[in-house]
């Protein structure tokens, strides 16, 4: 019995004894704002919250961690006081902290030496630096300069730089700083040779990628360039471009080109869904290079209810490889959609070129036969022979979800029967869409859709080649290419000319989750416009893949079922 007291006695004690250390004590720092703020509670939070107490070690840890902080941004005479609080067994600890003077930077002695001396870039590094007289000292900006300097050096090719002098000396009782340093680059090297190895491809061909001649001075933005330009073509599998600073001669850095080839075939299947066509598999067969002057073949097949189809590029890149090259093409398409049934057959020659890197230009000729049936009364096949010039631009900011862009096309068609098709006929057509995001968590979209076929009569104008809109990427709220002129039958025939808009906003829900208001408006006509609009809401996800769009949507014009959902996986320009 006596045992059983004393046990009980000891567990009593021994609550009483552990009971405190359930105190609470805050932490609240007064007095200071800004950077100066923020910087003592970076400081001040690697503290463990557990760690906190009025106990005088504790005190000290805090103003040690606030005089760091504050010394870092030029501070060096704070003035601290502590205050507790108590209220029953929890407590807050205040701390009034006055910053004191700021220390000015009394002398800035940079000397920046060797070829760099003349250089642009490292005198707006040292102008930009805020270390001049009179700023208020600042550790992390010395720091970054530093830093910076070595860095600048060696992206632009000063392989010899040295940081000779660098010394920081502080007079706290004048608040005064004295800023010594010494940078002296040396010479900057240039571009030698490109050493390629492991390549197939014919070895003028792979040098016409590199963004640089030889004996241009060395930048290391424009060596990933070439590495970039290298995975693109799609001719490798695996690519390393680097200087080879362990040879330097004289003045020279050899570039070391290493590559290993591609496979011979590629082959990609997949399975996709729109609410445009429905869902479709997707078979495609791909030969990244062919011959070693890097000839190419791609056929995509896709399979779909409304309209499956095979198509092949043969692509023939020219001396500039990336920007210049011909393609022939050839396709079968087959259309069973609304009041459309057709069997399209395509033949064709591209010439692509781009201006000044930002234009990019496509002549081309086609060949089009197409056996069809449109409407109610229309049955016929047509060939046409078809010379055409596009141009087109797209800019982008931002990765697969941007945060600025836009994109512009204009192109234009003849036929004639004086080149062996069945008739003439002109078609123009022009598309324009912009991006822009305003304070980063709200977003905008616009687009501009407009076109127009010349011909003598609409029963000329091969199905394929007629207006539809509809669907997903021009009227919401309608189904797939459900808006066009109709015959005395009510059934579809397609316009000659078309214009489609959409007005979008969206607004930043959480992370990559965003929501979408918008309004589409829009017709295809012959003789007279019939407008329809559409509206409706949606969900964004800016997946890693790329936008990810479910909207829901009103044809406000419609008369009966209005109501349409559109799912779509794919960029919005």
């Amino acid at each position: 019995m006596m045992t059983l007291f004393r046990r009980c006695l000891f567990a009593a004690a021994a609550l009483v004894v552990v009971t405190p250390a359930l105190a609470e004590t805050e932490l609240t720092i007064v007095g200071l704002k800004g950077s100066l703020k923020k910087n003592v509670d970076i400081y001040v939070a690697a503290i463990p919250k557990e760690d906190y107490s009025t106990s005088l070690r504790f005190k000290g840890q805090v103003e040690k961690e606030i005089r760091t902080a504050l010394k870092a941004l030029g501070r060096y005479q704070p003035e601290i006081v502590f205050s507790v609080e108590e209220d029953g067994e929890d407590s807050t600890l205040t701390v009034t902290v006055d910053a004191g003077p700021s220390t000015k930077i009394a002398r800035s002695d940079i000397q920046i030496k060797g070829e760099a001396a003349d250089d642009l870039d490292f005198f707006v590094l040292k102008r930009d630096s805020d270390l001049e007289l009179g700023r208020t000292l600042n550790h992390g900006k010395y720091d970054a300069f530093k830093s910076s300097l070595e860095s600048l050096a060696l992206r632009k090719g000063y392989f010899d730089a040295e940081l000779k002098t660098s010394r920081l000396e502080v007079a706290p009782g004048r608040n005064q700083a004295f800023i010594h340093i010494e940078f002296d680059s040396g010479k900057r090297y240039r571009y030698g040779d490109i050493l390629i190895t492991g390549s197939q491809i014919n070895e003028t061909k792979v040098r016409s990628l590199a963004p640089f001649e030889e004996g241009d001075y060395y930048l290391v933005s424009e060596v990933g360039e070439f590495n970039q330009r290298l995975s693109t073509v799609g001719w490798f599998s695996s690519i390393f471009v680097g200087g080879d600073v362990s040879d330097l001669e004289g003045d020279e850095v050899p570039i070391q080109v290493n590559l290993r080839p591609e496979v011979r075939n590629k082959i990609e299947t997949g399975i996709g869904y729109s609410t445009d066509v429905g869902a479709r598999l997707k078979f495609n067969w791909r030969k990244p290079w062919i011959n070693s002057e890097g000839h190419s073949l791609d056929v995509r097949t896709e399979i779909s209810k409304v309209q499956p189809k095979v198509e092949a590029t043969y692509k023939i890149p020219l001396d500039n490889v990336l920007d210049d090259y011909y393609q022939l093409i050839g396709a079968i398409r087959y259309v069973d959609n609304h009041d459309t049934i057709s069997t399209e057959y395509h033949l064709g020659v591209e010439r692509h070129w781009n201006f000044d890197q930002v234009w990019d230009g496509v002549a081309s000729v086609r060949l089009l036969y197409e056996d069809y049936n449109q409407g109610a009364f229309e049955t016929g096949s047509a060939f046409m022979v078809i010379p055409g010039v596009s141009i087109d631009r797209t800019r982008l900011r931002g990765g697969s979800w941007p945060t600025w862009g836009d994109k512009q096309l204009l192109k234009l068609e003849y036929s004639d029967p004086a080149l062996g098709s069945d008739t003439r006929l002109a078609k123009l057509r022009g598309r324009s869409a912009w991006i822009r995001t305003f304070a980063e968590d709200h977003r905008g979209l616009a687009r501009l859709d407009a076109g127009a076929i010349w011909a003598e009569r609409i029963e000329d104008i091969p199905p394929s080649m007629r207006f539809f809109i509809g669907g997903d990427s021009s009227l919401r709220g309608y189904s797939y290419e459900s808006i066009s002129p109709r015959d005395s039958e009510g059934q579809q025939i397609g316009g000659e000319f078309m214009l489609a808009s959409t007005l979008e906003y969206q607004y930043r829900l959480t992370g990559n989750w965003w929501g979408a208001l918008f309004y589409d408006y829009g017709s295809s006509w012959t003789a007279s416009p019939d407008w329809q609009a559409g509206a409706g809401v949606g969900i964004r996800w800016a997946s890693p893949v790329g936008p990810i769009r479910l909207d829901f949507a009103w044809g406000l014009d419609k008369p009966d079922d209005r109501f349409q959902i559109h799912f779509v996986l794919g960029p919005e320009l």
